[in-house]
């Protein structure tokens, strides 16, 4: 029997990845909240319940999401539809068909005090309106649906759209100083290794029930904005890119010095032991898919 995947969010930078991760497994259907014929809207919770209905896949996955951090803050009921009470409707309609679902989480669920890597047993703390609001959406698939995969995840960037490293290139053909925050440390983490993992756990879990759950899944290691905004520049010049650069220095600055209404954790380390074992994976560190990305898009 061929397996029938549903996919939200299928132009989102994780979802571009998946559609491509997830083909080999069987049949797709992949919708973005324009597709035409059935409803990929996280807002329309009416919509989303009957295509699930109508598709009646064997898993879900759920690339989509409200992830303007900052401007979560001013529109909390639409967040709240798009992250928590969306991934609640998926989950009661996967768990009447019995499918597998996927949803993708975040780092911020957690206060970012400490420089402890988070793990999966840790209590949550979110401090603002988007960790809120993606804590809700985990809650909701665990008391709903018991077949669940949750992958918490940090710092996404992809080729594809807009990402840091794309603006550091830019601003640096455009400013003679930088200044780039240095107290928030995570591991940047790429669309293709979310996707990439996402279809191996899928497969895993088909083969071996008991190994759903709550995972941490982000890159290996761990570094500031500051950082990285160093290693992309240092790339940029070793592989001597066409980018006419100006700038001269690179400055650290605490989180303090750029105020946006949302609070950001400061310590977004992810502990993945749990996701590397049950899976037999091995997350490369940070800087192979950085570099990886640099050369895609240069």
């Amino acid at each position: 029997m061929t397996l029938k995947i549903l996919l939200l969010g299928k132009n989102g930078q994780v979802g571009w990845e998946l559609q491509r991760s997830l083909s080999v497994l069987g049949e797709l259907v992949a919708l973005d909240r324009h597709s035409p014929d059935l409803c990929g809207d996280l807002a329309n919770l009416q919509g989303l319940a009957r295509t699930v209905q109508a598709v009646r896949p064997d898993v879900i996955v759920n690339a989509a999401a409200h992830t303007a951090v900052d401007k979560a803050e001013s529109e909390p009921e639409l967040a709240r539809t798009l992250n928590a009470l969306a991934p609640g409707v998926l989950a009661q309609e996967a768990a009447s068909l019995g499918a597998l679902l996927v949803h993708y989480s975040t780092d911020y669920v957690f206060d970012g005090s400490g420089i402890r890597p988070w793990s999966e047993a840790d209590t949550p703390a979110p401090l603002n309106v988007y960790g809120r609001t993606k804590l809700e959406g985990e809650q909701l698939i665990q008391a709903d649906c018991p077949r669940h995969l949750i992958f918490r995840t940090s710092w996404v960037y992809g080729a594809r759209g807009g990402n840091f490293a794309r603006t550091m290139l830019r601003l640096a053909q455009e400013r003679e100083r930088l200044t780039v925050i240095a107290d928030q440390i995570g591991a940047p983490t790429g669309a293709d290794l979310l996707a990439d993992v996402t279809a191996h756990a899928i497969c895993g879990v088909l083969a071996q029930p008991q190994r759903a759950g709550l995972y941490h899944l982000a890159a290996g290691g761990a570094t500031s904005w500051y950082e990285y905004a160093k290693y992309v520049l240092a790339q940029a010049e070793s592989t001597q890119k066409a980018i006419k650069k100006i700038v001269t220095a690179v400055d650290p600055v605490p989180t303090s010095a750029f105020p946006t209404p949302a609070r950001r954790p400061l310590n977004s380390r992810l502990d993945t032991a749990k996701l590397q074992a049950a899976f037999a994976l091995t997350l490369p560190p940070w800087q192979q898919g950085v570099a990886r990305m640099l050369n895609e898009i240069h």
